[in-house]
């Protein structure tokens, strides 16, 4: 089977179908071929940089890299897929910035990374001239221009001066080349998940048809998949392209020549612009994480008057939405499907369910990939169905390591029975039927009176009260316990609900002993750009700090 890399996957759509639209934004309406030559632009000015490749991967262990790399410190726009790509076809690695990190954070990201080359939107330019001299590896600064109005910094070049470099020789672009995500690092500082880009490509990004169980074959599969897709899939970007599955989405519609529009606004969620922006551009599917998301939009569904008649689906990840939100969604359009897909950066994608109107899936549990499965506590075995909890694992396809840290390295991707796993840390059920359920992340249980409680299921059983807008849990230091369970809560404008009335509705849902025993109550949930919780700001308000 060829190995494919991301670059030559882009190339071959855009050579397939240049003249179909990839990218719509505002009046920004860019076409494959158009985007492919500022690609080719950005690729050249790196190279000649000096940025590339300069060790191969078979003299590396898994924890290691031998090519440059590339931040990408940009919000929504053409720039950060360009960016992305034109530094796999210099030979170098891209890596994702989330713009919401403070100066601190920000050093020990590019250090950790050894960054090489920046790419970072004007507004960043007063942060990134604070911190240049605490990262030494950086040599190479591209400024795109925005709203914001700052001048170039000393030493950068103009984002749009550089789509237009001469071509200088670029390496042959490999299958075995680093694809670099960055963990989101809500529960601790970030590491950088080290993959080889076919191997992503197959398990997260698009490299199978959708549907089947068998990723193409060839480069000429995925040009006749985009030549029979028909203008292929409209998606609304709503999430940061700096988060993985923003990335991951990006890529299953530019494997059949599909359209990526993003919203108007790309610094808040504005449910208005995201509903007249699927109304005027046909959008087929939306992607959501969660109710932070969900109950918004669906808000908006029934207080506003749109012709959604081009969405056919919502697709969830990073968070669950809940049963009353989803009875919500299907109720204002009833004739989409809710596609829920569980996945990390450390497996791809693992799991999924659909819900319809009238027949809507079980919260929580799966159907798995062929590879995905469940292993003991001991990391010593598969499960057999039905034989109970364990840590969700993936096979086949998975990530090479951490940046860095072979200890990390080994722990979490261990080898069992002479099998290479993926167990990044997610606890689950094996059932009966081969089905998963999934219980929630090990690093936000909550240890009370030697009973193990997944914040994630405490939080879904609060979140099933209507007047609960946003909810997350954490755990805080009890002489009775040794950890009790502490819901911070965001109620809808109006609510009268009282603490027991929401606790009353969660114990219709868990077991007494995971109830909280206190809730905290305020006016809007921390979360990042994507709508992922954030741990460390539930524990600071568990705390009372």
């Amino acid at each position: 089977m060829t190995e494919f890399n991301l670059s030559r996957v882009f190339s071959t759509v855009a050579a397939t179908v240049p003249d179909q639209e990839v990218l719509v934004w505002r009046e920004r309406r860019l076409t494959y071929a158009a985007m492919e030559a500022r690609i080719d632009g950005v690729a050249h000015y790196l190279a000649g940089q000096g940025l590339g490749r300069h060790r191969d991967r078979g003299d590396l262990a898994g924890h290691e890299i031998g090519q440059d790399t590339v931040g990408l410190y940009l919000r929504n726009g053409n720039e950060y897929p360009e960016a992305m790509l034109a530094s796999y076809r210099a030979g170098a690695i891209a890596f994702n910035i989330n713009y919401q990190y403070v100066e601190e954070e920000l050093v020990y990201l590019l250090n950790d990374a050894g960054a090489a080359a920046i790419v970072f939107h004007a507004e960043f330019a007063p942060r990134m001239a604070a911190i240049l001299d605490r990262v030494p590896s950086i040599r190479v600064l591209i400024q795109v221009a925005d709203e914001s109005g700052h001048a170039l910094l000393p030493g950068a070049v103009d984002y749009e001066s550089t789509t237009t470099t001469p071509p200088v020789p670029l390496p042959e672009a490999l299958g075995e080349d680093a694809f670099l995500l960055y963990t989101g690092g809500t529960t601790g500082m970030p590491k950088g998940v080290i993959w080889r880009q076919h191997d992503v490509y197959v398990a997260a990004m698009g490299g199978r048809p959708f549907g089947s169980p068998d990723p193409y074959t060839s480069y000429e599969e995925i040009a006749e998949a985009c030549r029979t897709a028909n203008g292929g899939i409209r998606l609304l970007m709503t999430a940061p392209f700096m988060h993985g599955a923003a990335q991951w989405s990006s890529f299953h519609m530019i494997s059949t020549g599909g359209r990526i529009v993003l919203p108007s606004d790309v610094h808040h969620m504005d449910a208005v612009d995201w509903l007249r922006t699927t109304e005027r551009e046909g959008v087929m599917s939306i992607p959501v994480v969660g109710d932070a998301m969900a109950r918004p939009l669906v808000d908006e569904l029934e207080r506003g008057d749109y012709d959604l008649s081009g969405l056919a689906a919502i697709n969830n990840g990073g968070a669950p939405i809940s049963p009353g939100v989803r009875h919500r969604i299907h109720e204002a359009l009833p004739n989409i499907l809710i596609l829920d897909a569980v996945g990390s950066s450390e497996t791809g994608i693992q799991m999924n369910h659909y819900s319809a109107a009238g027949a809507e899936a079980e919260t929580a549990v799966f159907n798995p990939e062929p590879s995905t499965t469940v292993v003991d506590d001991e990391h010593t075995r598969a499960l057999r169905p039905g034989e109970g909890g364990g840590w969700l694992a993936r096979t086949e396809l998975v990530p090479l390591g951490y940046l860095g840290d072979a200890e990390k390295t080994a722990r979490t991707f261990p080898v069992i029975d002479g099998v290479r796993y993926s167990v990044p840390g997610d606890r689950a059920e094996l059932l009966e039927d081969g089905r998963i359920r999934l219980l929630g992340r090990d690093a936000v249980t909550i240890n009370s009176g030697g009973e193990k409680i997944f914040a994630e299921e405490v939080e879904r059983a609060l979140a099933a009260h209507p007047d609960i807008s946003d909810v997350i849990v954490a755990g805080r230091p009890s002489e009775r316990w040794g950890s009790e369970v502490v819901a911070i809560v965001a109620l809808r404008a109006g609510s009268t609900a009282t603490d027991e009335d929401l606790i009353a509705e969660a114990a219709k849902h868990v077991a007494r002993y995971k109830l909280p025993k206190a809730i905290v109550r305020r006016e809007s949930i921390a979360r990042s750009p994507s709508g992922k919780a954030d741990y460390r700001w539930a524990k600071q308000q568990a705390l009372g700090t």
